[in-house]
């Protein structure tokens, strides 16, 4: 069985999806898309499913001006969840870490926001969830990737992302096909 959500995206709830359940898809010119399952690491959870985040934890993360934002206008965070893929971190039901990515699903990707609470850290909960982020079915194949860090470097460039020459803070991966 399949169901449609606003954005006329067809989701599988069960394996019964038949040739039929993709015609009419086809019919109605709607995307058919497999919900991406949870992901897990040692006692972390990674997961996509953009109702699981906690909103108050990211206003308190890319809102207040900190380390990690310059302070991004409370306004403005519904609109990049929105138009974001993104991908939260649980320790016991409890968010510790989020990324999101801004896509056209072939050509560029762009990762933003990434980060893990400090008392999650050096524990390869970034990497894992790196690991997550790139298995995501609508980002296989990107062809050129693209992120901004100031210290995160040796963890990105673990992915093939390279530092360019005109601006240090800059990394891109390019896929060859």
């Amino acid at each position: 069985m399949i169901i449609s959500n606003q954005s006329g995206i067809l989701y599988l709830v069960s394996s019964g999806v038949t040739m039929a359940d993709i015609k009419l898809a086809q019919e109605l010119n709607m995307t058919f898309r497999i919900p991406y399952p949870d992901g897990t690491f040692g006692e972390y959870s990674f997961s996509a499913d953009k109702k699981r985040l906690d909103l108050d934890y990211l206003y308190n993360m890319l809102c207040i001006p900190s380390k990690y934002s310059t302070g991004l206008p409370p306004e403005r965070l519904p609109l990049i969840i929105k138009n974001s893929l993104c991908f939260a971190v649980f320790k016991n039901d409890k968010q510790v870490g989020f990324a999101r990515v801004i896509t056209d699903q072939s050509e560029f990707a762009s990762l933003w926001d990434v980060f893990i609470d400090e008392p999650d850290r050096r524990k390869g909960v970034g990497q894992a969830l790196l690991k997550y982020i790139f298995a995501h079915p609508d980002l296989l194949g990107i062809f050129r990737w693209f992120l901004m860090t100031e210290d995160a470097h040796a963890l990105y460039q673990k992915f093939d992302f390279k530092t360019e020459i005109y601006n240090p803070y800059i990394m891109m991966k390019v896929n060859a096909t």
